[in-house]
Order: C-alpha cells, then structure tokens, then sequence
C-alpha cells in the first residue's frame, strides 16, 4: 500500500469524524449568550380612577427599550426537537406619557424578568454548519422595583385637585403565547454564532396610588398596557 494511498484514507477518515463530532444530536445542550435588547411595540387604554378617566381622559403610557446580557439553554430531545429557555440580567425600562400629554416627559420605572419556555424546532440535517430553528411556548413576565417620578406624581395631584404628596406604581405579572426564530452558524465542533428573534404577548395593569402627606391612600389609578415586545438578541452558543 503507497504512502500518497495510505495518507488519504486517513484524511477521509479525519473528515468524516470531524463531520461526526460536529452534528447536532439528541442530548446535546446548547449555551448561547450574548447581547438581548427587549423592543416594546406597546400600546395602553387610558388612565382611569374609579371607572372615570384621569385628568382629560386620554392619558396614556408607553414603554421604551432596554439592553441586557442574555443567556438562552437548549436540550435536544431529539436530532431535530429541542426545549428551550431564554433568561437574563434584569431589564431596566422608564415608562412615559403618551396620549394627551405625551410631551410630559418620564412616569415611572419598573424593572422585569421574562423567562421565556419553548419547543423548537431545527429542520436542517444535523451536520449542516447553518442551523436554522423555530420556537413556540410560553412567557411569564414578573415586575419589581417600580418607582414613580415627580412628574406623575404633579399630574396626579393636579388631576385630583390637590392633597396629593406621593404616588405609587405596582404592576402585574404576566402569562402569555411566546414565539421565537434564531440561527447558529457553527464555527467548529463546539462554538457557534448566533442570533434570534422573539415576539413574546405580555400584558399587564399599572396600578398608581396617590397618598397624602400623612401616608393615607387618596385613590388609586389604572391603565392596562400591551408590551409585547420584539426581543432580539446576537452573541455566541457552545455545544455540550
């Protein structure tokens, strides 16, 4: 057997393992983390006290966008269906005026976490280096840390005709439909690009409660609010 006949059959050999070790597979765990900004295409009902609406009756709220560090976990059940869940830091977002008086400038703040739960998909064969994948599932979105500013607090008191000293801002929880489309493009056996895309249904209910100087709650104001945002995010995946 010659030298130049027995280097290729070792060289196919490598190739052939390689394309081996580099297919996605069922019991694989894929880490991908990296940037995520969370993108409201939000929209509110009006702010109501007592079923009346506040001030004029077109006040409304709008969120703005926030940046976080992602981290999203992958378990391939199979070589083509995985479970995935999308965490990360905690977002940051200011809550503006909108509607009539849109020019009044920042509300509140609020702080969230939305895990994220999904069946996904990966259509391509497992040695291909694009790997495209779709998701479908579950969102639960929890709020913390809301805080309200002096300006809704001065539009609330002119609102209720004086008397009010402070505000509060409390909002509810979320469940709600999430769908996601991403892709990894493998670089070698373990490490990846990727990036993806969610659109996640999250609803909420501000709650804004006005209390005097001595602590006693005048009332309390509503506004239901649709986020759900478009949630991107890019960074890299290693497979385990």
């Amino acid at each position: 057997m010659s030298r130049k006949f027995t280097l290729s059959v070792l060289a196919a050999g490598l190739l052939a393992a390689a394309g081996t070790a580099q297919a996605y597979q069922a019991g694989d765990i894929l880490v991908r983390a990296g940037a995520v900004l969370v993108d409201p295409q939000d929209s509110s009902n009006t702010v109501t006290l007592g079923g009346n609406g506040v001030g004029d009756g077109n006040w409304k709220v709008s969120v703005d966008s926030n940046t976080q560090l992602g981290l999203n976990l992958s378990y391939l059940i199979t070589d083509h269906i995985a479970v995935g869940l999308l965490a990360a830091t905690p977002f940051k977002h200011n809550i503006s005026a909108a509607g009539s008086i849109a020019g009044a400038g920042k509300l509140g703040e609020t702080k969230h976490l939305p895990p994220t739960l999904t069946l996904q998909y990966y259509p391509m064969h497992a040695s291909h280096k694009w790997q495209p994948y779709v998701g479908l599932g579950i969102n639960y979105t929890t709020f913390f840390e809301e805080k309200t500013s002096d300006t809704l607090t001065g539009a609330v008191d002119a609102a209720l005709g004086g008397g009010v000293a402070s505000t509060g801002l409390r909002l509810d929880d979320s469940f709600g439909v999430a769908a996601e489309f991403g892709m990894d493009y493998r670089l070698s056996d373990r490490f990846a690009l990727n990036a993806a895309i969610w659109w996640a249904d999250i609803e909420t209910t501000a709650k804004i409660d006005a209390y005097d100087a001595g602590g006693n709650r005048l009332g309390t104001a509503e506004v239901d609010v649709d986020i759900d945002p478009l949630v991107y995010m890019v960074g890299f995946s290693y497979r385990f």
